[in-house]
């Protein structure tokens, strides 16, 4: 078995088939957005696939770096990601040598990953709750894939938790009472809350991106997102937006914090297996929202922390949920070492849904 990099319209196609081959239908997967993929694909990220003697897929990976990741940890890193493979350990095996030989290839230090492309936007691996359904920029998968990454030498980074929140319209509980604010605060410190807008989205994003990098600096994983990357990112995802749960808060006039939610739309891209095409996109706004909803990221800048002003968008954030029919809240991941990131959650009623990690093993 060979890792060989996807060069043909053949091979992409087999890099985007092969997790229908080891899932079926099984609706806890959510695919990996197939646009997504061919744009990396054209940005020259490398993807790879992993074939037995017969040349049947048995595993994909993509191998790329990022200088800032680097930095960040202090070494040279391999990173790999949107890793899939069968439950073989000869396979499991293979696949990883082969993304240490590249490592070594580029003079790294160690392999980390999955990630897609960095731990701040989407990868990981589930540890538990397996009978729990994934959802969008999360990671589901099969049990014994933290049992491999255990055998081939790997060590766990980052151990953390998704997060869900059931019953929101059933909750009787005043939002004023879930999260505590004095209101007497909002004149006297000039505070305002303002709402996503899509028709303004290209002059919000800045601002969005201005607060997430400040406010996750201080985190391990994080590394400043560019404004390249946000717009790729966001780029023709605007119709997914829920107004009223975009949310940030100024100072003054000073952005300060943010929060931000989509519609949880898994089970549709689930379903069209992960094509969201224009066709498909026109038939999910014709299908609706439903009534789930994905918190993707929060935070306050460094020097407002601790004053409760994430609690003040939380009780926003509630009431909107609750306005819009939205049943429950899933969160992505957020680290154990991170406890005041999961209050809002717990005041919710809340409980940890996946445990979560990203993997390391030294070459």
């Amino acid at each position: 078995m060979r890792l060989t990099l996807v060069r043909t319209r053949r091979d992409l196609a087999d890099f985007i088939a092969f997790p229908a081959s080891l899932y079926g239908r099984d609706p806890r997967y959510v695919p990996a957005i197939r646009q997504q993929i061919r744009r990396w694909h054209r940005e020259h990220v490398q993807l790879a696939l992993l074939r037995d003697g017969s040349g049947e897929v048995v595993a994909r990976t993509t191998l790329h770096t990022d200088a800032g990741f680097d930095r960040k940890l202090g070494r040279k890193l391999q990173l790999f990601g949107l890793t899939e493979f069968v439950d073989d350990d000869t396979v499991a095996k293979a696949l990883f040598d082969e993304i240490a030989d590249a490592g070594r290839q580029k003079y790294a230090s160690a392999i980390f990953g999955p990630v897609s492309l960095l731990p701040n936007q989407s990868g990981g691996v589930i540890t538990s709750g397996f009978e729990s359904r994934g959802f969008v920029d999360s990671a589901w998968n099969r049990p014994h894939y933290p049992a491999a990454y255990a055998a081939n030498g790997f060590h766990q980074r980052f151990r953390s938790d998704t997060w869900i929140c059931d019953d929101l319209q059933r909750d009787e509980r005043a939002v004023e009472d879930v999260f505590a604010f004095d209101d007497n605060r909002i004149a006297a410190e000039q505070l305002k809350i303002h709402r996503g807008n899509k028709k303004k989205l290209a002059t919000q994003l800045p601002i969005l991106r201005q607060l997430l990098n400040a406010s996750f600096a201080q985190l391990g994983y994080y590394t400043d997102i560019s404004a390249e990357q946000l717009a790729a990112q966001t780029d023709g995802l605007a119709f997914l937006i829920d107004e009223s749960l975009l949310l940030y808060l100024t100072k003054a006039g000073r952005p300060i914090a943010f929060v931000l939610c989509i519609p949880d739309i898994s089970e549709f891209v689930a379903g069209v297996d992960g094509n969201l095409d224009l066709p498909h996109q026109l038939r999910l706004l014709v299908r609706g929202r439903g009534k789930d909803a994905i918190l993707i990221v929060k935070g306050t800048i460094p020097s407002e922390q601790g004053k409760g002003y994430l609690r003040l968008l939380s009780r926003e954030l509630l009431r909107n949920l609750r306005s819009g029919g939205y049943h429950t809240l899933r969160s992505t991941y957020v680290e154990r070492s991170n406890p005041a990131s999961t209050a809002q959650y717990r005041a919710m009623r809340g409980r940890p849904l996946h445990g979560y990690t990203f993997y390391e093993r030294e070459i």
